[in-house]
């Protein structure tokens, strides 16, 4: 099995503080959440603007890696599934995937995001534009 690293960009700080918090995508009454990037990274930020919609990558950090099958939104009746074929954060690499909207620049290197699902201190991995 190879290895590899990647450097976190930043975090994501939420009213979301513990996992049963947490609503099973941002559509289910997740709430806005703040972003603030490390500040090495303030050149690749320099033009994002309020309304932009972007998809963010995020280490869903207290994933079970080990994980390989789950029951689907965490319906006991529901058959056992392999994680590949769900958005479940219990996989072996947990990177989120997340379409948002810059609400409101707060700084250089902090916004206010619409609708997020995922805990406070959250590590963003990448941002990426919506096309």
């Amino acid at each position: 099995m190879e290895h590899t690293s990647f450097t976190i960009i930043g975090k994501i700080h939420s009213e979301l503080k513990r996992l049963e918090d947490c609503p099973r995508q941002e559509s289910e009454q997740a709430p806005e959440a703040t972003l603030v990037l490390h500040e090495s990274f303030a050149d690749a930020a320099t033009d994002l603007r309020t309304g932009d919609k972007l998809i963010l990558l995020t280490w869903l950090h207290q994933g079970k890696r080990e994980e390989l099958k789950t029951r689907p939104r965490n319906n006991p009746k529901a058959l056992m599934t392999g994680v590949f074929s769900t958005r479940s954060p219990n996989r072996p690499n947990p990177i989120g995937l997340h379409q948002v909207e810059i609400k409101k620049c707060i700084s250089p290197l902090e916004w206010r995001l619409s609708a997020i699902e995922v805990l406070d201190g959250t590590p963003v991995i990448d941002i990426k534009p919506v096309l």
